[in-house]
């Protein structure tokens, strides 16, 4: 049998992958002379954050359960652990985003640009307010809004203002991990133990698309509900559930040696690609087709995925396995840094194609003269992002989630031994 704690390489690609495409869908749209094409490859964005919760329910269960389906450590330590890994991401990102977009208000470089400020959001809805009005979906934080808002980052509960997103947007899944990780200690060993799993997954894929069809069924796709459905804890949490489920049924499978072959995961592939492509048809054909894709409709393709990811051979190359490992690391400071990134990278090209040299005598004659961002370097963005994402996870994250450990949880002391366990103990020097 194999071990409860092996090693899935495939999953650490698919974490990298995830947050790589995640990273496309936020940006590619940026760029004018490809917007005919790149809403093919950006459309199922979501796909990626609810194939990351359910990757996460998996892994989690697999890592913290053991054979009898119990914690491995104490629920205190695990969500101590749990919150020394996201805190550090979710505050580090957070800073920097409020800090792009103080700046890039005041320096102005476009008309939108001079917009920008921490009080600035846009409302959440799925119809055509954007089109018509723009301005009504347009909002500026008062004083207590503000603080209010920044109390909920502070304490990772911004995933439950269902009317707009702020300072990091991408963010929000963060606080929804917080929550659904609040939940693996009382609910993971119960799903590990059920025997009929894919029951249990049907009846999880059935309770998740309720509320989207209750949406679709009374509301005109306005707020707060496309906000709920988007991304409130509560009503993600089934993807996270069916991630858990999604490992007791591999466990099941593996025990009773029963793993995919060759045409199984043919069969799963094409699926997948198939889900994918009809999902894309289908969000040309009415906005109540995305709040289903969004929420229910797709599951059993992510789950296909991942299935189908954990199948992978790890490599007999060392090297190959630990650079998996270092990307997946990466992966959830990719989910929430990009975007500040971005902006970052794509305002400094557009002054660096102007005239810079005017810079250091006329601030403004340099902004003024800025040029276009090019798709031809986005790539070196993209490169960039990775790169920087994996050296926060490991020169920043790391270090502060040591210490917040340290913390947290203080080493017990060692108790002296007695003579009488000295003497018994074969490793004492005598």
């Amino acid at each position: 049998m194999a071990s409860s704690k092996e090693r899935f390489i495939g999953l650490e690609w698919l974490r990298f992958f995830l947050g790589l495409y995640i990273v496309i869908f936020h940006t590619l749209h940026n760029y004018p002379s490809i917007r005919n094409w790149s809403g093919y490859v950006t459309d199922l964005g979501f796909f990626s954050t609810s194939t990351f919760f359910i990757l996460s329910g998996f892994l989690l269960a697999h890592v913290y359960l053991n054979d009898k389906q119990e914690m491995r450590e104490p629920a205190k330590s695990f969500m101590t652990k749990r919150f020394a890994n996201l805190y550090p991401i979710h505050i580090g990102s957070c800073l920097l985003a409020m800090a792009v977009s103080a700046g890039v208000g005041y320096l102005a470089l476009t008309a939108q640009d001079a917009g920008t400020s921490l009080r600035f959001v846009l409302y959440d809805v799925n119809n055509d307010t954007g089109i018509v009005n723009p301005e009504a979906l347009r909002h500026t934080m008062g004083d207590v809004e503000l603080w209010f808002n920044v109390v909920l980052n502070v304490f990772m509960l911004h995933a439950w203002n269902p009317y707009y997103l702020t300072f990091n947007p991408p963010s929000w899944s963060i606080s929804a991990l917080f929550f659904f990780y609040l939940t693996f200690p009382f609910v993971a060993p119960r799903l590990m133990k059920v025997k009929r799993t894919r029951l249990a997954i049907l009846i999880t894929n059935l309770i998740y698309l309720v509320p989207p069809l209750v949406v679709i069924a009374f509301t005109p796709f306005d707020m707060p509900e496309t906000g709920i459905l988007h991304r409130n804890p509560i009503i993600r949490l089934p993807e996270f559930i069916a991630g858990i489920l999604l490992c007791a049924f591999y466990v099941q499978q593996r025990n009773a040696g029963r793993l995919l072959q060759l045409r199984g995961k043919l069969i799963l592939m094409l699926y997948i690609v198939a889900c994918c492509l009809v999902a894309i048809w289908l969000l040309e054909h009415g906005r109540a087709w995305y709040y289903l894709l969004h929420n229910g409709l797709l599951l059993t393709a992510e789950m296909a995925l991942i299935y189908l990811c954990v199948h992978i051979p790890t490599p007999d190359s060392q090297r190959l396995t630990k650079f998996a490992g270092r990307l997946g690391g990466a992966s959830l400071p990719m989910f929430a840094l990009h975007v500040p990134l971005y902006v970052i990278f794509s305002r400094s090209e557009q002054i660096l194609k102007g005239e810079p040299s005017l810079c250091a005598d006329n601030l403004r004659l340099c902004l003024a003269a800025a040029g276009t961002s090019s798709i031809w370097l986005y790539p070196v963005y993209l490169l960039i992002t990775i790169i920087l994402c994996i050296l926060f996870q490991e020169q920043f994250v790391v270090r502060i989630r040591r210490w917040i450990l340290s913390w947290m949880l203080p080493k017990a002391p060692v108790r002296t031994k007695t003579h009488a366990e000295r003497m018994a103990d074969p490793q004492e020097p005598r």
